[in-house]
This record gives structure tokens, sequence and C-alpha cells, in this order.
């Protein structure tokens, strides 16, 4: 089973910086997509980035020029670097990755999630 630990939310004013990580642990698997979603109160959860192995990267139009998703492959871990936050970013931050873990003769596909962070933008 893959693990997704997340870090680095917290509370920030208007037009501040903060950078979110989340790095997957287990045995045996291999990560292909890798993303960040965000869920605010009463709303639904939706993308805000996404990265593939290879780098290539997709944003939600509402964080385009503001938020750079990245990620290292040799530590399992991608990461948000968000950039003149707005109040309407307000939301927990969930980590998302996707890929193949190792069953007991071949390997079988997995998405797993990450518990969620926090990040609160004061206007």
């Amino acid at each position: 089973q893959v693990q997704l630990v997340e870090s680095g939310g917290g509370l920030v004013q208007a037009g501040g910086s903060l950078r979110l990580s989340c790095t997957a642990s287990g045995n045996g698997f291999r990560l292909n997509a890798m993303g960040w979603y965000r869920q605010a109160p009463g709303k639904q959860r939706d993308l805000v980035a996404s990265i593939t192995r290879g780098d290539n990267t997709n944003y939600a139009y509402s964080v385009k020029g503001r938020f750079t998703i990245s990620r290292d492959n040799a530590k399992n871990t991608v990461y948000l670097q968000m950039s003149s936050l707005k109040s309407e970013d307000t939301a927990v931050y969930y980590c998302n990755a996707e890929g193949q873990s190792m069953g007991s003769i071949m390997w079988v596909p997995f998405r797993s999630w990450g518990q969620g962070t926090q990040v609160t933008v004061s206007s």
C-alpha cells in the first residue's frame, strides 16, 4: 500500500506564498501522475495541478501563473509552490498519486490520497 504524507500548509496573508510537499512511501511501487486537489467548505474537491512522470503539467485556470507544480522522482515527492495567494485559495489541499504497486505476482494499479493539509489565506 502506498501512503502519501503532506506538509507545508498554514496561514498566510493575501499576496503571500506557501510551498506544499507530498512524499509517497511504501514497498514496491512506481509512480506515474501526481497532483494536488483542493476542497473548500461546502464545495467539491477540484484539481489544482497535476504532473506526469515526464514533467508534463496541467493547471486549473484559476491558479495558472501563480502556482507551480514540480516533482523529484528520486525522492517520490511532489511540490506545489503557491504565490500571490488569494482568499479564494483557502481550502484543504490533498495530494494524489497514481501508479503501480507490486502485488504477489504482478504490478497492480493504485490511486492514493494524502490526509490533506489546510491552507488559509487571510485578506
